[in-house]
């Protein structure tokens, strides 16, 4: 129990949960090339949003950034975060395209795969873990932590025995808005520990201010490994700053092995790179405010973050304290689904719907009837009946479409791809093109001013992801 390891998740998680996504390539291998010599246990660098923000605002091939990456991390393992049968997407696909695309991003240099589903129905990451397992990677299986009248720290522990039962190799709890309270911390990992001998991962965000409590009470309770960032990048709806978890771990005689020159070279490049994007204003200053009553609203750091932004840009940001109240009140009425991608999207998108249309249930995403249908997998708590019926009115609810059921879309994806580049499509191109088909082929850059960064020429936006524009992750 002495070792603990540390994990960074600053390209990938503090950057979504602080600058929506935006860091640019560049910035990105920097900040890989110079954490890559401070000893963590993996660098978190691609999935989540990362791969949909890469065409949609970077105009930059996600799959390129991996390599990139790649080559920039010659010490460290680099892992990525899976939406199980999502994959990076909002919907299911099916088995071909999950397995091409993990065996793809095996290939290109991921080591470790963080698989979730949003709703914790195993049934949706079963087939990720088969195909991580086949195609050489380490499957880390995540819950995804939420508090709600179901789940209890029983449920998570049965979680988990099933988690280990398929195959995982590590565990992680998944605390996406930061709501883990330190002596429930304390308690899940003590549990944990009880049943199972995999590896436990803590991921928490510091929205609510808690983080530091909880990493050091999970740590107590024998947590082996725990998720940072670079402290430029930490704080608000980020994540505990590396710095701060190396002194609290040595004041609780658990041993962290790093490189202190290397972290203090990392501080000074994060902390530059952390300036320009707050002087282009990208970076948002209300984003590091600690806001307690996430406790109540369990919204995620990086939808938090988006939220903010798109509100401001929409001319709404007065409104905003409205929306985070009507987000709990649709969560109930969903039957209390987790807070994360695609429900964290679609709960606060129609939380927006709510507030904006000045009646509840106005106006309905379609991918809340499909959620509502069983598109997603099965509701932790029932749906209110009342709401079900005003939004899917008679209809007969059919038990949705198994998932070893979808047909393969590749080839018919690869020979529309074909068509459109006018030569032979490579495999990654056509797994982005099934994921994003209308940002899939990469645009010329503009001609920037100098002193800025040239703006990608964006095409129109992807209906199959047209309500997460209200809410991009």
């Amino acid at each position: 129990m002495t070792k603990v390891l540390l994990n960074d998740l600053t390209v990938r998680d503090g950057n979504q949960s602080l600058l929506a996504t935006r860091m640019e390539k560049e910035d990105i291998i920097k900040l890989v090339t110079a954490l890559d010599k401070v000893g963590y246990n993996a660098l978190e660098v691609w999935g989540g949003a990362t791969f949909d923000s890469a065409l949609r605002f970077l105009n930059e091939s996600p799959w390129e950034i991996l390599r990139e990456i790649r080559k920039a991390a010659k010490n460290t393992k680099l892992s990525m975060l899976l939406r199980g049968q999502n994959l990076v997407g909002y919907r299911h696909y099916d088995n071909d395209t999950l397995e091409r695309f993990i065996k793809l991003a095996i290939e290109n240099g991921i080591d470790i795969i963080r698989v979730f589903d949003a709703l914790n129905d195993m049934n949706n990451i079963e087939n990720s873990v088969k195909f991580i397992k086949k195609h050489g990677g380490h499957c880390q299986c995540a819950i995804s932590y939420t508090v709600s009248p179901v789940h209890t720290e029983e449920y998570f522990v049965n979680l988990v025995k099933k988690m280990a039962d398929m195959g995982a190799d590590s565990i992680c709890i998944k605390d996406m808005a930061g709501i883990l309270v330190p002596d429930a911390a304390y308690s899940l990992v003590k549990a944990l520990k009880s049943v199972t001998d995999l590896p436990i991962n803590v991921h928490s965000h510091t929205t609510a201010g808690l983080t530091h409590l909880v990493m050091l009470r999970a740590m107590e309770a024998g947590a082996d490994i725990v998720d940072t960032v670079i402290s430029p990048f930490s704080g608000g709806t980020s994540h505990i700053a590396a710095e701060t978890i190396y002194e609290t771990a040595k004041n609780i005689g658990r041993e962290v092995e790093y490189d202190a020159q290397a972290l203090d070279d990392a501080y000074e490049l994060a902390d530059k790179i952390a300036q320009k994007y707050i002087d282009s204003g990208q970076y948002k200053a209300r984003a590091l405010v600690v806001n307690p009553k996430i406790l109540k609203y369990e919204v995620p750091g990086g939808m938090l973050s988006n939220l903010m932004s798109q509100l401001q840009d929409a001319k709404m940001f007065h409104r905003f304290t409205e929306v985070l109240k009507e987000i709990p009140e649709v969560r109930k009425d969903m039957g209390y689904p987790p807070l994360v991608t695609p429900l964290s999207q679609m709960v606060g998108t129609q939380a927006v719907m709510n507030v904006i249309s000045g009646e509840r249930y106005k106006m309905i995403p379609n991918e809340i009837k499909t959620y509502l249908r069983g598109g997603y997998g099965k509701s932790p708590a029932p749906v209110d009946e009342e709401i079900m019926k005003k939004i899917l009115g008679d209809e007969v609810v059919q038990p949705p479409r198994p998932v070893s059921e979808l047909s393969p879309v590749y080839d018919e994806a690869k020979k529309e791809m074909e068509e459109k580049l006018g030569r032979e499509a490579k495999d990654e191109e056509v797994l982005s093109y099934i994921m994003n088909p209308q940002q899939a082929i990469l645009k010329p850059k503009t001609e920037a001013p100098e002193g800025k960064s040239a703006a990608p020429v964006i095409e129109n936006k992807n209906e199959v992801v047209e309500f997460e524009m209200i809410i991009e992750r």
